[in-house]
């Protein structure tokens, strides 16, 4: 496993990427820090683990909102089958990651 230095919202982070993912990590990076930038930038929320948790929620429901393809709606139907049970146990898992260190990442 690769280790890649990406900044998001000003902040450096090293992330471990599998060889030959480094081209979807910047894009996931790029998607994080645009979605987490713009949510700060419009000045109602300062807090950086708020920001964190309000950017994942929009990336999540813009997937979500995202129409399957053929190939992909068998083996999606059961993931999305459960959708919002998925998004409730990524706040969980978020709300406890933050809750025992207080850092984003």
């Amino acid at each position: 496993m690769k280790q890649m230095e990406v900044t998001i919202m000003g902040q450096s982070y090293i992330l471990g990427c599998p060889e030959g993912g480094e081209q979807s990590l910047l894009a996931a990076v790029g998607n994080v820090d645009r979605e987490m930038s713009a949510i700060r930038d419009a000045g109602k929320v300062k807090a950086r683990e708020r920001i964190a948790v309000l950017a994942a929620l929009n990336l999540a429901y813009a997937l979500a909102e995202r129409p399957l393809s053929a190939s992909a709606s068998s083996a999606g139907s059961v993931a999305s089958s459960g959708g919002s049970t998925d998004i409730d146990a990524l706040i969980r898992r978020i709300d406890q990651t933050l809750g025992a260190d207080g850092q984003l990442l």
